[in-house]
């Protein structure tokens, strides 16, 4: 089979794009530039087609022909100041190469969507009847849902041949999003406290780019999958991780009070100077008591989805941290 893959320079899609070459299957990736990360899959073999999601045509030519269409391309930039990109990527792209698989009557397409659209569940693990309409925490948020339930679930409902699937927060071993700056604060010592009630459905990067994988082949159109992994608080996930490296965790917990009004303040700081992207208004917002969590009963009934305990996922993960640092465990794992 060949396919087409948007996003595969980036994390999860890197791994989707691999995994498909590894089942023996001709892979397109769209890029945007000569990188090392696309050079990188030139060297096992993907072919490589120069476009951009936000140019609809740039894109004809190389999905043109193929069997199904992977779109994982998105812009994720929580607490950034430049956040002019994340309309045309996140939903004028999605339109544009939802709309190509429509003109090119390409048999299959999956779109990477996010538990995000769902918001703050307030500790519900809701399923993918949930909807939520707003207030929005993020731009990415809202971006993803406009993309979701404004571009994708219509074109579906019209007839294109197309499986959905969210997942949650992914992590592992050559990740590059805020999860990893906030693990390698830890293992450095630098992360002064955790959120307080703050969650996440944990998914590795590995079940993460199976679970796509499985709903090409399995999905039934129109339907959308949650692949999200355990749920866990914060605090949860660090104590696993000082049981497996040795370093202490955290033991300050910031109340989701003191960190909404913090939010606050930046808010009004922002319009007067640049501030980091930890402390800005909406990296603030996002971590304050907020828990992204859904069930992925659905997707393990349809698609066979399975994600590994955090545990397991978080020590491979942090010993791959430690290696890059030149760190060894001051405990068992090593």
């Amino acid at each position: 089979m060949k396919y087409f893959v948007t996003g595969a320079t980036g994390f999860i899609g890197g791994h989707v794009a691999r995994l498909l070459r590894q089942q023996g299957h001709e892979v397109v990736a769209l890029v945007r530039r000569a990188a090392a990360a696309a050079e990188e899959l030139a060297g096992l073999g993907i072919g490589l087609h120069e476009g951009d999601v936000t140019l609809k045509e740039s894109m004809r030519a190389g999905m043109r022909g193929v069997d199904g269409v992977f779109h994982l391309a998105g812009w994720y930039k929580i607490g950034g100041r430049d956040r002019s990109a994340a309309e045309p990527v996140n939903v004028g792209g999605t339109y544009n190469v939802l709309e190509l698989i429509k003109e090119l009557e390409i048999p299959r397409g999956v779109y990477t969507s996010t538990l995000a659209v769902f918001g703050d569940t307030h500790g519900r693990a809701v399923d993918e009847r949930y909807r939520h309409e707003g207030p929005w925490l993020s731009e990415y948020d809202r971006t993803k849902w406009r993309a979701h339930y404004k571009v994708a679930e219509p074109m579906m409902r019209a007839g294109l041949p197309l499986m959905i699937v969210q997942p949650g927060v992914v992590y592992g071993p050559g990740d590059t999003s805020p999860v990893r700056s906030v693990l390698v604060q830890y293992l450095r010592g630098k992360l002064p406290m955790v959120p307080r009630g703050t969650a996440y459905c944990w998914g590795h990067v590995d079940d993460t780019a199976r679970a796509h994988l499985a709903a090409m082949e399995k999905g039934t159109p129109g339907e959308a999958y949650i692949i999200a992994g355990p749920a866990h608080t914060l605090r949860q996930a660090f104590a696993m991780a000082a049981a497996i490296t040795g370093i202490p965790a955290p033991r300050a917990q910031a109340p989701p009070w003191m960190l909404r009004s913090l939010a606050g303040v930046m808010a009004v700081v922002e319009r007067f100077r640049a501030v980091p992207e930890t402390y800005a208004a909406e990296s603030l917002r996002v971590t304050a008591g907020v828990t992204y969590l859904g069930s992925s009963k659905k997707a393990s009934r349809a698609l066979g989805f399975a994600a590994r305990p955090l545990e397991d996922g978080l020590r491979e993960t942090l010993l791959h941290e430690m290696r890059l640092l030149g760190m060894t465990p001051r405990g068992g794992d090593r």
